[in-house]
């Protein structure tokens, strides 16, 4: 196991050794070339199955999706028809401004609620998580921040 791996923990579903990128050199004689087909082959890719999130946390993923999305979201759509409702049906007017700055806020967290509600499940397939998720959510921004960092350090 590389030290990098071993320094972070490693995701339920993650598969168990990394794929390794073809190693790109201008000029390769024939017989490297060869070799290294060779060892391409022997690499068998990784399967849907292998590759998949686990049925169990997807499903966790978008029961917390539905919630943390779908509350906002509904509320934006209330706010709308009652401002409406109220404009129409009853001595109150409602400033355009304040209707359309309660309905932004309201589909904007609906849009950080899919990113919270995905990474504030429990990415374990034995441990459902919390409630809220705040420890979960730590953990997984932790993982996904670590793997930007590692990305951008293979590029440079």
């Amino acid at each position: 196991m590389p030290a990098e791996e071993s320094e972070r923990s490693r995701l339920p579903f993650e598969p168990k050794k990394k794929r390794q990128k073809p190693a790109k050199a201008p000029s390769k004689s024939p017989v490297q070339l060869k070799e290294a087909d060779k060892q391409e082959k022997k690499q068998r890719p990784y399967t849907k199955q292998e590759m998949a999130i686990p049925e169990v946390v997807s499903q966790r993923m978008i029961r917390r999706v539905a919630a943390f999305c779908g509350v906002p979201t509904a509320l934006g759509i209330t706010t709308l028809v009652a401002s409406y409702l109220l404009a129409n049906y009853s001595s109150i007017q409602l400033p355009p401004i304040a209707v359309l700055l309660v309905n932004m806020g309201f589909f904007g967290l609906g849009v950080l609620g899919i990113t919270y509600g995905v990474l504030s499940a429990s990415w374990d397939e034995e441990r459902t998580g919390s409630l809220l998720g705040f420890g979960e959510f730590s953990t997984n921004w932790g993982r996904m921040v670590e793997g930007w960092r590692e990305t951008r350090q293979k590029k440079a």
